[in-house]
């Protein structure tokens, strides 16, 4: 984005925040510091945080190619969840159960982390805690649902974690158009993304981090990167860059940036929400297989997203990627669908982004003290919550801080490289027809979908 060009007009989330998106200086030359941070969104603003409260002696720097929240961070859906990319029977499978309860329960406490921060740095990011309903509108999507809430029960996962609702339970939370029931968790909150990545962005400077916007980097080595604005030079560099990760080099096949793409609408009225329900500010969603998402945000506007827009050859991310018109119209449409009484959605804002997905569908993070190279991602759309965790785990790792985040499953975890091009393009692409695919499937033959099965066998899942 180039000099003068208008930030506010990324997402809904960046143009109704109060701060001056005017961008703060860029690195000013050759500069030593203790930890180099790439990436000022929620994994880096979150590492320079937990960092700087534990030891106020360091000298830290975030570098980013933009503003702070320019990416995911102000652009996603602002669920403040506690959803892993991975099932607890995926990991369990590799790690044991032990490991894999013990990851899914810090997610659920890092919602009341998030939280409490917030509260405690005066970060009014409209922060509320209406857990999540995600509604079975298909007997399919209903035995999914039954099938979910088994699983976490396995595993020790009770009803205060997740409940199976019955149909009119769950219209009172979310009544939306042929609902059979739903499942439903607490562990999550909704929130204005941007509003909370800009207000740490000023937390972190508060204690002493240096953030240095509109320097991108061009090299990122063992204790160095290199910017076209000079060289950093480190004891730790941290990679925190998640669905950009494949404009540095030798990355281009680490993480494949797949987009997301969201609407909003105006304030709608309280004639409309009184018969919709989402009165504690639920976040909701459906048992279909291709993602959609949505929240009524603090000023009664429903902000709603979904996948859906194709993956471009070579991992590039362009600005003209943001909008799909195509992606966009089928998002209003579905909106209607949803909530009729809507009529003709009066959308006020559409945009979207890049997020990040390894190849395995598996988040992590990484440190190797020798190199002083760390990293943290591969969130696949999930990362509000699980940032904050990922932030407070590097912090450990690089203080050497004895805690039990350092021994979770996604610690250490490497994901294997994304296939070459064309085979990338194409397996990416030939997924999201897939589960599109599949859910027209399972509207015509009332039966689970083999395709979608088969497809998730593919990823890891």
């Amino acid at each position: 984005m180039g000099v003068g060009e208008d930030y506010r007009g990324l997402s809904y989330w960046m143009s109704s925040v109060e701060d001056d998106l005017t961008p703060r200086p860029s690195l000013p030359g050759d500069i030593a510091v203790d930890v180099a941070i790439v990436g000022a969104g929620y994994t880096g603003l979150w590492t320079a945080y937990y960092l700087a409260r534990s030891d106020p002696g360091l000298r830290i720097a975030v570098l980013e190619a933009e503003i702070a929240g320019y990416g995911a961070s102000g652009r996603n859906g602002g669920w403040c969840s506690a959803l892993f990319p991975q099932p607890v029977s995926a990991l369990a499978r590799r790690h044991g159960r032990a490991k894999a309860v013990a990851l899914h329960r810090a997610m659920q406490a890092t919602v009341d982390e998030v939280g409490r921060v917030a509260a405690e740095e005066a970060i009014d990011c409209h922060f509320a805690k209406g857990g999540t309903v995600v509604l079975a509108r298909t007997p399919v999507q209903l035995a999914r649902a039954r099938a979910e809430v088994d699983e976490a029960r396995a595993f020790g996962f009770g009803e205060e974690d997740l409940a199976l609702l019955g149909g009119d339970e769950a219209r009172e939370r979310c009544a939306a158009t042929d609902v059979l029931g739903a499942t439903y968790t607490q562990h999550c909150a909704a929130i204005h993304p941007a509003r909370l990545v800009r207000g740490l962005a000023r937390a972190v400077e508060r204690r002493g981090v240096r953030i240095y916007e509109r320097t991108p980097v061009t090299g990122l080595h063992p204790h160095r990167v290199e910017t076209n604005h000079g060289t950093v030079r480190a004891t730790v560099v941290v990679r925190a860059t998640e669905g950009y990760t494949a404009r540095l080099p030798s990355l281009r096949r680490a993480i494949a940036p797949v987009y997301s793409l969201m609407i909003a609408t105006e304030p709608l009225p309280t004639s409309f929400w009184a018969g919709v329900g989402l009165g504690a500010r639920e976040t909701f969603s459906d048992h279909r297989h291709l993602i959609i998402y949505g929240q009524r945000t603090a000023d009664d506007r429903l902000a709603f997203g979904g996948r859906g827009a194709p993956y471009h050859f070579g991992s590039t991310v362009r600005p003209e990627f943001d909008r799909e018109p195509r992606v966009h119209a089928e998002l209003g449409r579905v909106l209607r669908e949803l909530f009729p009484a809507i009529g003709e959605p009066p959308i006020s804002h559409s945009w979207g982004g890049p997020l990040g997905v390894p190849r395995d569908w598996c988040a992590s993070v990484l440190f190797d003290r020798a190199s002083g190279l760390a990293s943290a991602g591969g969130y696949v759309g999930d990362g509000v919550g699980t940032s904050n965790l990922a932030g407070r785990t590097l912090a450990d790792l690089i203080t050497g801080a004895a805690s039990e985040l350092t021994g979770l499953p996604w610690v250490g975890h490497r994901s294997p490289r994304w296939e070459p091009e064309p085979l990338r393009w194409l397996g990416v692409n030939v997924g999201l027809h897939m589960m599109s695919a599949a859910d027209a499937e399972e509207g015509r033959t009332g039966r689970a979908s083999r395709r979608a099965a088969i497809f998730g066998r593919l990823l890891g899942g």
